[in-house]
């Protein structure tokens, strides 16, 4: 689907009156909320999760501010958060797990290496060894790599989203792939 309209055009005419503008954004954005959702909290559960995503987005999309992320980056970090509570609720997550912090010293001197290339997740992508390998990854760790390989998106988008320095991602995406090592 191509899209005429960039993601700031809509969000100016949605805040200037046009509220028939806001179903570009889900028509966009429905697929990788869909497919990260899925990843994280399965796909039985998915659906619910992104309607919920846009009704939070919805409700505050007024409040969003360009100059502080792009509109995906806080589409996602909506999805994070509402993906983690969801995850509380149901206590399949422990709170040490959403608040790990590591060496400051170790994350600082993380080089950014492309350990797993796109081509092999790609070929993984949709498969079941995908979904089982990713799913013995502490969660932060499970969390980078789909977002990193799966919405192509940036360490620095990634570490927003989580509210996290880059660093700090790189190092969560560098432990991942050494998880994915040694399952493999």
């Amino acid at each position: 689907m191509s899209f005429i309209k960039t993601d700031e055009e809509i969000v100016s005419l949605y805040k200037t009156g046009n509220k028939k503008i806001f179903k570009e954004l889900v028509d966009r954005y429905t697929p990788p909320l869909y497919n990260f959702s899925a990843r994280l909290i399965g796909k039985d559960n998915a659906p619910d999760m992104v309607q919920e995503v846009f009704i939070k987005v919805w409700k505050n999309i007024s409040n969003f501010n360009p100059s502080k992320a792009s509109l995906k980056t806080w589409i996602f970090a909506i999805a994070k958060n509402s993906i983690t509570d969801f995850l509380r609720k149901r206590k399949c997550l422990n709170f040490s797990d959403l608040e790990y912090e590591e060496d400051p010293v170790f994350s600082e001197n993380i080089v950014d290496e492309n350990i797993l290339p796109d081509e092999a997740l790609q070929r993984l992508q949709n498969s079941s060894l995908l979904d089982k390998l990713l799913n013995q990854l502490p969660p932060q760790y499970k969390t980078v790599l789909i977002l990193h390989y799966q919405e192509e998106m940036t360490f620095n988008e990634i570490g927003k989203i989580l509210e996290k320095p880059l660093n700090t991602v790189k190092s969560y995406h560098h432990r991942a792939i050494l998880e994915l090592r040694k399952t493999i």
